[in-house]
């Protein structure tokens, strides 16, 4: 029997609320079985085809398989998607560069493939970090592999002020029924928000790697053990708190990013204003935060 593969993919980019996605949709659609990013494209493709089938063994054809996997970014995934999902569909949330840059900055250090160093130092070691902000060469890259009518294109503040009219796009794209938010309280608690710094490098470093290793044999049942006892933060978190970025650092960052932000205006005739103006400098205005549904997603 020929096997079954994702129909729709939420591809990130990463530090977009890509885990709340996934939970949001998980009942609803047939996901990955046991994980929530396969990585195939990238991290795992020299497993092999079947390897990656695999994780949707238990779909039945009542429901559409998806994946939420951050691959927007990794221009290498684009042709190896199109040659056995070509009809597959997208969703792209974009969020404020600056913000997801330090968010990256932060999940970066918990893999503790970053070094302990501040943000400025961390960007200047890992330029590559800085790179993944081009959003409107990677969004036409997509486009163009895939249709434009292909690609849902969505935003993040919308995400968390919003989740309930942003989920009804998505469902809305991918030809699913409806999800009612209000029905799933706990869809709203935190997901992914890096607080604090490893304690102990040598024991994140190591402990990520072991992570990737049981992932690669799909032993996901003793990844998932590990998270819910706690292993995983104990080895990654428990150091310093993670401090806001600077004015100086935040300002200078924007500058850096205009250009990037004003070509994705002129693609998505959008206005993204917001994104170039420093935090300091914003009116202030009722937080997303201060609602009802409060989504702190990294």
């Amino acid at each position: 029997m020929k096997p079954r593969l994702p129909e729709f993919m939420g591809i990130g980019p990463p530090r977009t609320g890509t885990t709340w996605l996934h939970n949001v949709l998980e009942g609803h659609v047939d996901l990955p079985y046991g994980v929530k990013e396969t990585l195939y494209f990238t991290t795992f493709y020299d497993r092999g085809f079947d390897w990656y089938a695999r994780h949707f063994r238990y779909a039945t054809g009542a429901r559409k398989v998806a994946e939420v996997c951050p691959y927007f970014f990794d221009t290498v995934t684009l042709d190896r998607i199109k040659a056995i999902m070509p009809t597959c569909k997208f969703i792209v949330t974009l969020r404020d560069p600056v913000d997801r840059l330090y968010s990256m900055y932060k999940a970066l250090r918990y893999s503790a493939e970053a070094r302990r160093g501040g943000f400025e130092h961390t960007l200047s070691v890992w330029p590559s970090m800085a790179k993944g902000n081009r959003y409107a060469s990677h969004l036409q890259g997509w486009w163009d592999h895939f249709g434009r009518e292909n690609v849902l294109v969505t935003m993040y503040d919308e995400m968390r002020s919003e989740p309930q009219r942003y989920i009804d796009r998505v469902t809305e794209f991918a030809g699913i029924d409806r999800i009612d938010l209000a029905a799933r309280p706990q869809i709203g608690d935190d997901v992914n928000a890096f607080k604090r710094a490893p304690k102990n490098r040598r024991l994140a470093r190591k402990a990520w790697k072991f992570k990737y290793w049981l992932k690669g044999r799909q032993a996901y049942g003793a990844v998932n053990l590990l998270e819910r006892t706690g292993v995983w933060d104990f080895c990654a978190g428990r150091g310093e708190l993670y401090p806001p970025l600077t004015l100086e650092e935040d300002t200078r960052l924007r500058a850096r990013y205009l250009p990037e932000v004003e070509a994705l205006e002129e693609l998505l005739r959008i206005d993204l204003s917001a994104w170039k103006t420093p935090r300091a400098g914003r009116s202030r205005q009722p937080s997303a935060e201060s609602g009802s549904r409060r989504l702190a997603l990294g």
